[in-house]
């Protein structure tokens, strides 16, 4: 799936929202796991089908009013082997609910390592003469800092199977200030990394008016969303840092365009642990994702009208 069908779906659905899927045993209920640790012990083949039933439950919850999911692979990869199994489960169910994937990896390298991470998480790996897809999200989170070397790979898979990227430009955290706003030659890095898309997505527009090249740009930084848009129109956004990282629904508008689209903001723990405030001790996890999605969502939209 291209940027356009995500495009479509929060046309469809009137929500500029994603679900992180972190895979975390401390935001699933106890009703979930109990089960589970009974069948397989405490072991990380039952932390990961733990892992697995509770995606699919959000899932399930989320896909007739949230059109994406991003599930973060850092926290499968903690889970060793049976992990990587439940990212690729995850990644298929949700296709599987017509729900557009956004694998945040935030990988890069330079040649044929770069090469083997675009293949696996966005094409496919060649085995004996096969092409055969491996994680095949729709999109992926990409690091820049080794230049056009390291994000070429990722461009192929986006121009042979209309795939897309989204760059870090400006981060959510407190310390992406250390370097993507020191000085380079009269502009913040984060500006010159800006700068570099209308080369990267050069043959890569859709329909929707976007590129396949887009951008993550923090919640937590306004100003500079203000900025970075007025230099890439056309680069969809990804924004992380809303709700538990601090930012408000006010603070994401300068993401958008002024019809209302452009961007597509996350939130992870607040609606994973949403079952953590009702007090009914995780029996109505799913009631309170797809509630805390909603609430999400007209937050959102609110503020961007």
């Amino acid at each position: 799936m291209s940027v356009q069908k995500l495009v479509e779906l929060i046309q469809e659905k009137k929500n500029p929202t994603v679900a992180g899927l972190d895979a975390r045993l401390e935001y699933i209920p106890e009703c979930v796991t109990a089960a589970v640790r009974a069948e397989y012990g405490e072991t990380l083949e039952g932390a990961a089908e733990a892992m697995l039933r509770f995606n699919k439950g959000l899932i399930d919850a989320l896909c007739d009013i949230v059109p994406a999911i991003k599930p973060q692979a850092a926290y499968y990869e903690l889970l060793g082997p049976a992990g990587a199994q439940v990212l690729r489960q995850t990644i298929q169910y949700a296709h599987e609910k017509k729900m557009y994937v956004i694998a945040d990896i935030k990988r890069n390298d330079i040649g044929a390592t770069a090469s083997a991470y675009a293949e696996a998480y966005l094409g496919r790996s060649n085995v004996w003469g096969q092409e055969l897809p491996v994680y095949d999200a729709d999109s992926c989170t990409v690091n820049a800092y080794l230049g056009t070397d390291g994000i070429e790979p990722f461009l192929k898979e986006c121009r042979e199977r209309e795939k897309s990227i989204y760059v870090l430009v400006k981060t959510s955290n407190k310390s992406s200030g250390e370097f993507q706003n020191r000085d380079m030659e009269g502009k913040p890095l984060f500006v010159r990394v800006a700068e570099q898309f209308e080369k990267w997505g050069e043959g890569l527009d859709t329909p929707s008016g976007f590129n396949q090249v887009g951008a993550v740009v923090g919640a937590t930084y306004p100003e500079e969303q203000k900025i970075i848009r007025s230099i890439i129109p056309k680069a969809f956004f990804l924004v992380p840092g809303y709700g538990a990282q601090g930012a408000t629904a006010k603070d994401i508008a300068n993401a958008f365009n002024d019809d209302g689209l452009g961007a597509i903001v996350n939130s992870s723990r607040g609606i994973m642990c949403a079952w953590k405030k009702t007090g009914k001790n995780g029996e109505d996890w799913m009631e309170a994702a797809r509630a805390e999605a909603i609430r999400m969502r007209d937050d959102i939209v609110s503020a961007i009208k």
